[in-house]
């Protein structure tokens, strides 16, 4: 058993119900969660399987080998890869009953070449780059690219897709002018079974971005992609970061705290010392602007965030002793410290906060929902209460 003093508390039942809360918003298109970067960092076994129980209908990952670890977990509902499939990954790709999104000729040709190899047909999505100038064919190209696919019998072109550059940006004309493209483009393309453009944003807040299929991400943890979304579904936070405190000690005026000697003691000082720091995910970032819950107050930290430890001012909390649960994400008693607060003090994003909580931080699993112990990572433990 992993008894580290920083844990991540994930709570299934958050997932659960968000996702739910998601599939019926969709209704008719269906939901696909996305688990790519190990669930958001929070474990894609077990996300995967809540998600698929309460409503979603497939998954999404970002590169084969993270559905290829679903897979061998046991895994057998629809998986879709939005990254590109690179030939060596073909045979095990077309194996595994994954669908890979095409974008290349020489990936397709290796797919097709596994597919039939194997005598199976395989599935396959097309990307529309409609002006996020990542991965995809641009729409000029579309009827030429599709014309090559259809000489390889065994590839079945099952869905088309594009993704948006602005649907949680406040303006949101050029994720219009990207879904005209799309609808324009895909209106002269033989039909498909599923298009999608639709994020978390869109599917909150654009009903007519959802199309035939929705791509959940952010929104399956219980999180909003930004302060532009609309509140209009209930998302419940899936995840609590928490640790202790390790020691509590006395500093007198204009002495100094931590690496660098960036905050210094303006009067007599009680500083608690937390284990945590940036070697966890807790961003450096964070140095003299993060605040914690400490006895369900919020405590600033104070000096420089470094590899394993933090300090906090606790000089109003005379009663904080070693031992204390300190929250770093997520709620004590009345207060709370969200995702959004701490990745808009640390000039980021809440996706990036919740991807970059590193392995030797366990996942401690929450909730009714069953993990089954084969899902859990060596290190990680379920609590469910």
């Amino acid at each position: 058993m992993n008894c580290g003093l920083v844990r991540a508390e994930v709570d299934l039942d958050a997932v659960a119900a968000n996702t739910r809360n998601l599939a019926r918003l969709v209704r008719p298109a269906r939901l696909f969660a996305v688990v790519k970067a190990d669930g958001y960092g929070l474990g894609a076994v077990p996300v995967a399987r809540v998600a698929l129980a309460s409503g979603a209908s497939g998954l999404c990952v970002a590169r084969p080998e993270e559905g290829l670890a679903l897979r061998a977990a046991g895994i057998s509902a629809p998986i879709l890869i939005l990254g590109p499939t690179v030939p060596v990954l073909a045979d095990q790709v077309v194996r595994a009953g994954l669908t890979p999104t095409v974008c290349e000729p020489g990936a397709a040709a290796a797919l097709a070449r596994a597919a039939e190899a194997q005598s199976r047909p395989l599935p396959v999505h097309v990307k529309i780059d409609t002006g996020l100038h990542r991965y995809g064919i641009l729409p000029s190209e579309a009827p030429a690219f599709l014309n090559h696919l259809a000489q390889y019998s065994r590839l079945r072109v099952e869905g088309l897709w594009t993704h948006l550059a602005t649907a949680d940006e406040a303006d949101r004309t050029f994720a219009y002018e990207q879904l005209a493209r799309f609808n324009e483009v895909t209106a002269a393309l033989p039909a498909v079974a599923l298009r999608h453009a639709a994020n978390t944003a869109a599917a909150v807040d654009l009903p007519e971005f959802r199309l035939d299929l929705v791509r959940a991400g952010i929104g399956i943890y219980g999180y909003y992609p930004s302060r532009h979304v609309g509140r209009t579904v209930a998302l419940r936070p899936a995840l609590t970061l928490k640790s202790r405190v390790i020691r509590v000690h006395e500093v007198g005026p204009g002495e100094t705290v931590g690496y660098g000697r960036t905050w210094v003691a303006r009067r007599s000082s009680r500083i608690a010392l937390v284990a945590g720091g940036y070697g966890d995910g807790y961003p450096r970032q964070l140095s003299n602007r993060g605040v914690v819950l400490i006895r369900g107050r919020r405590c600033p930290v104070v000096g420089r965030v470094s590899m394993d430890l933090l300090t906090a001012d606790v000089t109003h909390l005379p009663e904080v002793a070693v031992g204390d649960e300190v929250v770093l994400v997520g709620r004590q008693g009345d207060e709370e410290v969200t995702l959004d607060e701490l990745a808009e003090l640390a000039e980021t994003i809440p996706y990036e906060l919740l991807t970059r909580l590193t392995p030797r931080v366990p996942r401690i699993y929450v909730g009714s929902q069953s993990v089954p112990e084969a899902d859990l990572p060596e290190g990680t433990e379920k609590d469910l209460r």
